[in-house]
């Protein structure tokens, strides 16, 4: 199974570029002369908008992007662009991943070392359940578990090392770094057990019927959910299915 078929490539060039950059994303782009970055762009009051890798290509950067998400964030980059000396195109390559060792040429991703490597220059990619390994290791993909409500420290931002609370500001970073130092999480993202199935986006109950949460990838008799936990407690319930969350 692959989760490649709609990614698609941006490429952020100029002198102005990594500056750019840097006052838009919540990472640091000086981390990308180590490899890829894993980032996101958020609304002016702290919310997701997409999420990407940064990839360094010479004196460029690529954008490694959600297909759904391409056309509003060169958007929404142009919106920011103002007089720097800034280019932005869509490029043509492809995003393959696999496991195990890093080939020559790719680059290991950055948020967890069970998810393998990431090329930009043709290398095969192999058959892995990217799903299953998604729900294993608590990833939020882009329009599944990661929306436009969705706090990025809730969905686990910090823990896949997509945001630097030392690189200065960014768009929404003031959110950001208070609900970091000041805020102690209520709600977020969560690996659940589950028996049975429902569909995506099924709301979670707890055993008064009260809403907990909301279903979202599923396998192997896991999943992702978005949970209040202070109701995730006890056997929950998605429709025909059961849960219960262990912390």
């Amino acid at each position: 199974m692959t989760d490649l078929q709609t990614r698609r490539l941006l490429r952020i060039s100029g002198s102005d570029a990594r500056d750019f950059l840097q006052g838009l994303i919540t990472n640091d782009v000086a981390k990308l002369d180590n490899g890829l970055v894993y980032a996101a762009m958020l609304t002016p009051q702290g919310k997701y908008l997409a999420d990407f890798f940064l990839v360094p290509d010479g004196d460029a950067i690529l954008l490694d992007t959600d297909g759904d998400q391409t056309d509003s964030l060169a958007k929404r980059l142009t919106m920011y662009k103002l007089r720097a000396d800034v280019t932005i195109e869509e490029d043509a390559r492809t995003v393959t991943r696999g496991i195990g060792a890093t080939p020559e040429g790719a680059f290991t991703d950055p948020r967890a070392q069970a998810l393998g490597w990431r090329a930009y220059d043709g290398t095969p990619g192999d058959d892995t359940n990217w799903t299953a390994l998604n729900v294993d290791h608590a990833i939020p993909s882009a329009g599944i578990e990661l929306g436009a409500d969705s706090f990025i420290l809730e969905m686990g931002f910090e823990r896949l090392h997509g945001v630097d609370f030392k690189k200065g500001c960014y768009v929404g970073q003031e959110v950001t770094a208070r609900m970091k130092h000041k805020t102690d999480l209520r709600k977020g993202l969560a690996q659940i057990q589950i028996s049975g199935s429902a569909p995506i986006g099924t709301e979670i109950s707890d055993e008064r019927g009260k809403p907990a949460g909301t279903l979202y990838s599923q396998a192997n008799g896991h999943a992702l959910a978005y949970l209040r936990f202070d109701r995730a407690k006890g056997t929950l319930n998605a429709k025909d299915a059961q849960i219960t969350y262990a912390p």
